[in-house]
């Protein structure tokens, strides 16, 4: 459930084969996963006190326990300005290609948690800690990404995901198209978080990677090429 990655960096495992993450970094947690992911949330953070709470962006299975876990800590939300509305409101999928979808009403319905009030909003080279903010929009229009360079550390969200998301194979992979309201901008986010050469990438869905190979930066040279 709880590992410890990088110095003051710990993964929340949600779901089985790290299927959906989040995070602790220097006191801060990082996405919540969906709705019911609070019992797992909680015990973390009976572990690991936090501060305050930031979401990478606000879809169904980043924000499904935020109002939750910021009402039982008694902590602040902090998002992107794009992402107030959803995630004041709750309704995670508005940005979607086809909010329709009976996916993303299944998401809506099941995953999506309570709305909760934003008391900050964060940008472009704030910082968290010795994190520094990245905008990383196109998955969604807010996205964020957080970047660590004194080791290399980066929670890149839902920007890449290191598995299938549906037979959990792992692999870097862009995102589901019916989930990003911009591929094309998402991939001009990723070239963005290459030339960081990240050595530690943390995933919203898939396991942690050490990108000893550069495997990320060829990954991305590849979506580049090819979209």
């Amino acid at each position: 459930m709880l590992h410890q990655i990088a110095p003051e960096v710990f993964q929340i495992s949600l779901m089985p084969r790290n299927s959906i993450n989040c995070y602790i970094i220097e006191g801060v947690l990082v996405d919540s996963g969906i709705r019911s992911s609070y019992t797992i949330v909680k015990k973390a953070l009976q572990k690991i006190p936090v501060y305050q709470h930031i979401l990478t962006h606000a879809h169904a299975d980043h924000q499904g326990c935020s109002d939750q876990i910021c009402a039982e800590f008694s902590i602040p939300l902090l998002c992107h300005p794009d992402e107030v509305f959803r995630t004041e409101t709750g309704m995670v999928t508005t940005d979607y290609p086809n909010p329709q979808h009976w996916i993303a009403r299944l998401q809506q319905k099941f995953w999506a948690g309570q709305g909760h009030t934003v008391e900050r909003t964060i940008g472009e080279n704030d910082k968290i800690g010795n994190f520094s903010i990245i905008e990383t929009p196109g998955h969604s229009q807010g996205h964020i990404s957080l970047f660590r360079e004194q080791d290399g550390v980066l929670i890149i969200g839902d920007v890449a995901t290191n598995m299938n998301l549906l037979t959990t194979a792992t692999g870097l992979r862009l995102p589901p198209n019916i989930f990003t309201t911009d591929q094309q901008r998402n991939i001009e986010s990723l070239q963005r978080l290459a030339k960081l050469n990240p050595a530690i990438i943390c995933f919203g869905h898939g396991p942690i990677m050490k990108n000893t190979e550069r495997q990320f930066e060829q990954f991305v040279d590849k979506c580049s090429t090819a979209f």
